[in-house]
Order: structure tokens, then sequence, then C-alpha cells
């Protein structure tokens, strides 16, 4: 909601104070002006767990009678990030779009970088397996994702992957410092002419 459109619904908020109450829902209340906020009592909730979300999923795929796979559905849950919105409206999406229900369907409708590739990538660079481990960067640059999306994916896999747990922290504080250079890198390569796939 832009600034203008918040500003009129302050005013209305303020004319129909006595005998109007108002409900807002947003993803993000920081985004909300203070003079709205400042009248609203925010109540914050958790993110559903995976299970609450293959519940739901579950419920409506036999009410609606979806073909579906394991893995699409665990597309899903990973794509949802414990939103039940975003999980009911990605299986709405991948349906309408494919009518199956299978993780690469998921992702293309969502547009994220598929996990499995992620968790090679992760996997390579456990292994001290570098240039595999750009390889597979390069590829889900040149599929056109950006760095927010492949961060966070890398980010999410990251926190479930087994590997040791300092090694995990320690892939964790050096994401933010080594990836920008990465991307940098095959930036950099792509437009001088090379090729890294």
């Amino acid at each position: 909601m832009t600034d203008g459109a918040q500003q009129a619904l302050r005013r209305t908020m303020e004319i129909y104070s006595k005998t109007t109450r108002f409900a807002l829902a947003c993803n993000a209340s920081d985004k909300i002006i203070e003079p709205i906020q400042s009248r609203c009592a925010v109540l914050r909730y958790t993110k559903l767990t995976d299970a609450q979300i293959l519940t739901r999923l579950m419920n409506v795929i036999e009410k609606e009678r979806v073909p579906y796979t394991d893995d699409g559905l665990e597309a899903i849950i990973f794509t949802a990030q414990g939103d039940m919105r975003q999980a009911l409206n990605n299986l709405q999406s991948t349906f309408s779009g494919f009518g199956f229900i299978n993780s690469e369907n998921v992702f293309k409708v969502c547009d994220e970088p598929h996990p499995l590739l992620v968790k090679e990538m992760i996997q390579h660079c456990v292994n001290a397996n570098i240039d595999e481990a750009y390889k597979i960067l390069a590829h889900l640059w040149h599929l056109g994702y950006s760095p927010e999306d492949i961060i966070g994916n890398i980010f999410r896999v990251c926190k479930t992957f087994q590997m040791a747990e300092y090694l995990k922290l320690e892939f964790i504080k050096e994401l933010p410092n080594g990836f920008p250079k990465w991307l940098q890198h095959v930036h950099s390569h792509q437009h001088s002419g090379g090729s890294s796939t």
C-alpha cells in the first residue's frame, strides 16, 4: 500500500474511530506508517511448522483431487517458508499451470533455485571442491536467478544440511562475505565472453 493510500486510510480511521474497528493484515508491519501503527494493536504470528502446513495441504489435495508426488509437497513446504497462504498459493499456481504437483513444476512456478542444486553446491564446498561448486553457482546465475534468490536458498538449505555443526556455522558466517565475490566473478566472466559452465 502506497504512502498516499495509507494517509487516506489514516484519515478514514480518524473519522470513523468512534463507530468502527479496523483490522489490518500485513507481511511487513514496518512498512505501515507510524500514525496507523499507533492506532493498532500489533499481533505477530509465528511461522507454521512443516507438519502443520503438510496437514492442511493434504486436506486441500484430497478434497480437490490434486495429483502430486512427495517431492512436490516438500517443494511447496520449502517455498512457503512457514506461510500457509504462500503454500496454498503455490499449490494452486502449480496445479493451474501444470495440472500435477512435483518438485520440478513447483520450482518453475515459484521461480526459485532448486534446493537439490543448492545442496549439491554445498556438498562440493564441504568436500573442498570449489571449482564444481562454482560451476553450479554459475549455472544458477545463467538461469537468471537473482543473487538474493540464490543466497536465500543457500541459507535455507544450509540450515538443514547434514554436516558438522562447526562447519555449518563457519559456512553461514562466511557466506555473506564470499558470495558477492563469487557472483562478481561469474558476472565479469560472463561479460568477458568466457563460459563458466
